[in-house]
């Protein structure tokens, strides 16, 4: 008999199976690594199914351009209800005990739009939605965090910083694109989508549930409170600033998840869903390849580039949408999402930077608390002003604020570089 047969029916003693535990464990938290991030990436796809919809709702059930704006500020509401009551809670008790729960929140509010397209339907299901993305955003990015950790201990955080990147931001666009796909050449369109994410959704929970746990659940739990906010953490003026940041980018996301499908279906003439879903895919895709890759630069060079690129981008939108040109528009949707996506990762860079690691936690959700103001109220402010003025009009003052808030953002970086 050769030597690696013999090798091959060696019995395994104890001190073999002690030697093998640690690279079995490994494996299976890098198996748990991509499924987490399979139901990282479903729950936020999910939150954006509906946004190439939208003007179906409004040519079915006739909902104006503020209605929109108030189903979709509704799902801000249940995001930022969620991250304040519930966010910080997997630190105690585990991170697939707030998973599971906030997975099961989407699933249903997927059966519930599927029961109909009522007004309290999609508000139900939308506020819904909003409070499973709400747990589910930090508390999956921490859990990839701790998986890739677990997984792979010596080697860089890059690997776990474009997936979680992939899946979160990434995610939001895909779920658009699928969505109009799916409207556009199946049947059923205000029904397959929601159907089709709804399975995802069973096996993003099966996912999850057979992933490991990263933190041992506390028997002796801290008394439970929500989540703190500050907005004071040494240098209030940066912090403020890297806030207004964080707003002015959220403002560019919520623009395209929207009013942005209903801008393209009536004032551009393209009432295409796939394409409404391919505009939000570009934007976020955008984004999400952005923060990838520039990763290496300092946080003032991220925040000057995405200033500029926001500025750029929007102005080119808004004049795509005076001449009715649908590659312009693309394009300033593209380029706005990209500078959107870096001068986001800017502020969070400068916050974490600024906060103390005890209180990091209320610092990022004081970001968080902003950044979803700007995605809520510029939309809702938006939907009431289309009630009396044209679109085009619209998008102009919107273009207007914005870039005034640039300039505001670019003039405090350099008195700050100055300082």
């Amino acid at each position: 008999m050769s030597h690696t047969a013999s090798t091959q029916h060696r019995p395994v003693t104890p001190a073999r199976r002690t030697a093998m535990r640690p690279q079995a464990g490994a494996r299976r938290h890098g198996i748990g690594f991509g499924l987490v991030a399979f139901a990282f990436l479903t729950a936020m796809a999910f939150s954006t199914v509906p946004t190439p919809l939208y003007p179906l709702y409004m040519a079915r059930d006739g909902f104006s351009t503020f209605m929109v704006t108030v189903v979709f500020a509704v799902y801000a509401v249940g995001v930022v209800v969620s991250l304040l009551l519930a966010g910080h809670v997997s630190d105690w008790v585990g991170r697939k005990k707030i998973l599971l729960p906030a997975l099961a929140l989407e699933l249903l509010a997927a059966v519930l739009f599927l029961t109909g397209t009522a007004l309290p339907v999609l508000l139900a299901a939308r506020f819904i939605t909003g409070l499973g993305v709400g747990m589910i955003t930090a508390t999956a990015t921490a859990h990839l965090q701790e998986l890739h950790a677990a997984h792979r201990p010596q080697a860089s955080t890059q690997r776990f910083e474009l997936v979680s990147t992939g899946a979160n931001i990434g995610g939001l666009g895909v779920g658009a694109l699928v969505a109009g796909l799916l409207a556009q050449f199946v049947a059923v369109p205000l029904h397959t989508p929601y159907l089709v994410f709804a399975v995802l959704l069973v096996l993003a929970l099966v996912a999850v549930a057979l992933a490991p746990e990263t933190v041992e659940e506390q028997f002796v739990r801290p008394s439970y409170r929500p989540q703190r906010i500050s907005l004071d953490h040494g240098d209030r003026a940066g912090y403020l600033v890297a806030a207004a940041g964080a707003f002015a980018s959220f403002a560019v996301f919520g623009l395209f998840t929207s009013v942005a499908p209903g801008f393209v279906a009536g004032s551009l003439h393209h009432p295409s869903r796939a394409l409404a879903g391919a505009i939000v895919f570009m934007v976020f895709g955008g984004a999400a390849t952005a923060q990838s890759l520039t990763s290496r630069l300092s946080t003032a060079a991220k925040s000057r580039l995405g200033q500029a690129a926001q500025a750029v981008g929007v102005v080119t939108l808004v004049a795509g949408m005076h001449t009715a040109d649908l590659a312009a528009f693309l394009a300033g949707g593209v380029i706005a999402g990209i500078g959107a996506g870096v001068l986001f990762k800017a502020s969070l860079g400068t916050v974490a930077a600024l906060a103390v690691p005890e209180h990091r936690g209320e610092a990022l959700a004081g970001l968080f608390l902003i950044a979803y103001l700007g995605l809520t109220l510029p939309a809702i402010g938006i939907g009431v002003a289309t009630l009396g003025f044209s679109s085009v009009t619209v998008m102009t003052w919107f273009a207007g604020i914005l870039l005034a808030v640039l300039a505001v953002l670019a003039l405090s970086g350099r008195r700050a570089s100055a300082r």
